[in-house]
This record gives structure tokens, C-alpha cells and sequence, in this order.
């Protein structure tokens, strides 16, 4: 694929559009890119590699855009097999080329490659270093913990360009066009959500560095209008309100907790909520739900009793939420149960165990299936979870 980062700086990644789900959990069905790139000078670096499932692919760009040449440096941000997955690979083709790390990376190299002498082949950089290419040079920072503890990102001074490891990835291969957010949202919340506090610390990191260019590990080079992209990593990792609206999410087994949902969706609706989304749990894809949680300004949960318990689902998804650092919205809860109700109290209960979540009551219980005698208690609850 030809992509033009700068006339010094290419891209030699690839697109996997056979994956049906990435990092064996989330639906991909426009694939997902593994970013590689090549910056040729004096000294040649190629940053990051591929998923092994790409090996050969990924091979065949690096032996197309070097020709007779040899790489002097591997640049490794990142050690998860998704973008490290061919470094035996690089070094069987280049014995002679020298791993760039962070010290923590290095340290992981044998935990994945077991039969592989690494003595000599690695340069460890810390906080600030800088490794001179000729004309071009690369510094250096830690990220630790976006989302691995030996993440870095570098910075190529000469040409403003950010190599930004996940941080401001996406999912969708390169080959299909979309836009943006949405896909990078669901993409943010679901691996690198639970991380607000470090996506903070490198991003006072990035707003020292004048950066025209961002090149992240998945999904598209970002080169225009790099404000609207940074400032929605800055709301999404500050737990902040993208989208005034409320979520409602439910887990109905036959139908009558569903009804209510709906019809709660109506009234908020009514009420004049700016937005309102609706999600099935046992049928919508949990990351998307997820995505939208953390998206919108209010959240509704309503879910079925089940052994003694809550609905799978609703279980599921509250779990998801306090994986990712859920917290800073209001949230109502509806149960259902036909002779003992205990939905709300696990619903509760769970985000009870979330930072700075109010619960808006009432909670309301539902027999079976909603009746006339139901109407004012959810009329209620959606008028107090609109309140100011």
C-alpha cells in the first residue's frame, strides 16, 4: 500500500482484513492495520514490525523499499505480538541490526522469543535519549502503562513527526475509508480506557513537542487538523462528557425488560435528551457499548434476575466498565423479576465499586411485564436522571 509520510519517512505496514476478532475479543469487520515504518538517512531505522499472521508481507514491503540495503536499527515501542510478532523474523533477515528499546521492553524480549540469543542486539533508551539517524534524530519517551508497562513513544525532530506506539490508534484497515472517532473511540475505551491518568502524562509529554505528523501503531497517519484529535484523547482520558445524551443498555431474556428500556428511551426522549442510544446486551457488541457508556453524559441500566443474580449480559458489561475505570456519571437502574427481583441490587452493587458514580433514584422494580402502575416510577426516574 502506498502510503507518503514524508519523502524520508515510509510506511511498510499492512492491512489484515482476514482477522475476525482482534486481540481474540473485539469485532474488527473492516480489519485492522499493523503500522510499520521505514526512516532512511545514513542510518536506516525501521520503527516497529507486524502481527506474525503479516510476516511475509511485512517482509516483502521492507525488501521492496530497501532494495540492496540493510536496516541499522529495529525500533520497538511497544513489545505486544500484534506489533513485535516478526522481530525473529527481521533479525534471520538483518543478523546485524540493533533493537531499540526501552529497558522493560528488552527485558520482555525472551518471554516471547525463548530460543533467541539477544546478547549484543539491543540498545536500551530511557526518558529523553536521542539515537542520531544523519539528518534525521529520534528522542525518545516513556509511556508507561498506554496500555503495557514498557510502552515508549519517539519523536523525529527534523520532520515533526510523533510515532505514537496505541496512543491514537483505530481500528479498520488503511484500505477502508471511514471516519474517524467512532471506530478510534471504541478503539480507546476498550484497551487503553482503564489508563486515563497515563494518557494525561503523555499528553503533557506531546504538548512540549511541535508535532505535525502522528503515526500510530493502528489505523490512519494523522497529518491534518491534529487539535481534534488530541483533544478528544484529552476528554476520553480526563473520564470527561463527549456527547450529551444518555445510554441505555438492557438485558432482557424474553422480551418484558426490553419493553421497559424502550419505553424509558421515550420518555427521556420526551424529556428532551439531546441524544439517546439504545443497546441490547446480549445481541449489540459489548466494546461498542462500552464505547458508548463512556460517551455519553447519563446511562440507564435495566436487566433481568437470574439465578439469584443479574441477566449474564448486564453482568458482562458492568464488568467491562470497572475494568476500564468507568466513573463521573449518573446512572438509573431498573430490575426485573417475576417473584424475587435481585438485579438491582447486583447492578448496584457493581457500580457502587466505580469512582463517582450517582446512583439517580428511584430504582425501580418491574413483575414480569410492565403495567400502567409502572408508568409513573419510570416517568420519575427519567425526569430525576435529566435533572441538572
Amino acid at each position: 500500500m502506498e502510503i507518503k509520510i514524508t519523502d524520508s519517512i515510509k510506511y511498510i505496514g499492512v492491512d489484515d482484513t482476514d482477522i475476525d476478532l482482534f486481540e481474540s475479543q473485539y469485532i474488527v469487520p473492516n480489519g485492522i492495520s499493523y503500522n510499520s515504518f521505514l526512516i532512511e538517512d545514513e542510518k536506516i531505522a525501521i520503527m516497529d514490525t507486524a502481527d506474525g499472521r503479516k510476516c511475509d508481507e511485512w517482509l516483502n514491503n521492507i525488501k521492496e523499499a530497501l532494495g540492496e540495503r540493510t536496516p541499522d536499527y529495529l525500533v520497538v515501542h511497544h513489545m505486544e505480538p500484534d506489533h513485535a510478532g516478526c522481530i525473529t523474523h527481521i533479525l534471520e533477515l538483518y543478523p546485524n541490526i540493533k533493537i531499540v528499546a526501552s529497558a522493560k521492553a528488552i527485558q520482555m524480549l525472551p518471554l516471547f522469543f525463548e530460543h533467541v540469543d539477544f546478547t549484543d542486539k539491543t540498545i536500551a533508551v530511557k526518558e529523553g535519549d536521542t539515537l542520531s539517524l544523519g539528518k534525521h534524530t529520534l528522542q525518545f519517551y516513556m509511556a508507561p502503562m498506554v496500555h503495557w508497562p514498557e510502552v515508549m513513544v519517539s519523536y523525529e525532530q527534523s520532520e515533526k513527526v510523533l510515532f505514537s506506539a496505541d496512543g491514537f490508534g483505530k481500528f479498520g484497515a488503511l484500505a477502508h475509508e471511514e471516519e474517524w472517532a467512532c471506530e478510534a473511540r471504541r478503539y480507546y475505551f476498550n484497551i487503553c480506557g482503564k489508563y486515563g491518568a497515563q494518557v494525561q502524562a503523555l499528553l503533557k509529554k506531546a504538548a512540549q513537542l511541535d508535532i505535525e505528523c502522528i503515526c500510530p501503531l493502528h489505523g490512519p497517519i494523522l497529518k491534518e487538523n491534529l487539535g481534534y484529535y488530541i483533544g478528544l484523547y484529552d476528554i476520553w482520558s480526563k473520564y470527561e462528557v463527549e456527547t450529551d445524551g444518555v445510554f441505555v443498555a438492557y438485558a432482557s431474556i424474553h422480551g418484558g425488560t426490553a419493553a421497559v428500556a424502550k419505553k424509558v428511551a421515550e420518555y427521556l426522549e420526551e424529556l428532551g435528551a439531546p441524544k439517546v442510544s439504545v443497546a441490547d446486551l446480549s445481541r449489540n457488541d459489548m466494546a461498542e457499548a462500552v464505547e458508548d457508556a463512556f460517551r455519553m453524559s447519563r446511562m440507564v441500566v435495566a436487566a433481568a434476575s437470574y439465578d439469584g443474580h443479574v441477566f449474564p449480559p448486564m453482568h458482562d458489561f458492568l464488568h467491562h466498565l470497572q475494568m476500564k475505570g468507568y466513573r463521573n456519571r449518573r446512572v438509573a437502574v431498573i430490575e426485573n423479576g417475576s417473584w424475587a427481583p435481585c438485579a438491582g441490587k447486583v447492578m448496584t452493587s457493581m457500580l457502587e465499586q466505580m469512582k463517582d458514580i450517582e446512583i439517580v433514584q428511584p430504582i425501580v422494580t418491574i413483575k414480569a411485564r410492565m403495567k400502567q402502575a409502572d408508568i409513573p416510577a419510570l416517568q420519575e426516574l427519567a425526569q430525576n436522571l435529566m435533572k441538572d
